[in-house]
């Protein structure tokens, strides 16, 4: 395990239960968006890597971006 993290649950430790069992799922749930996003990462790779891509209007997109709702 990464030195930083043991730190961080060396910490944790030295808390409240109630305060753990928050961190705990705030974590746990941290590390569930983060899979998703490699996952989506990883098929919208296979997909360009397959050929699937398509040419992206870039100027358009950062104007949707740029919109108050973007």
């Amino acid at each position: 395990m990464v030195k930083v993290l043991e730190q961080a649950i060396a910490e944790l430790a030295r808390l409240p239960e109630a305060d753990q069992e928050q961190i705990g799922r705030s974590l746990l749930s941290l590390v569930d968006k983060i899979r998703r996003v490699r996952a989506e990462l990883d098929k919208g790779i296979r997909s360009l890597d397959a050929g699937e891509g398509n040419a992206l209007a870039l100027e358009e997109f950062i104007r949707q971006l740029s919109k108050p709702n973007g």
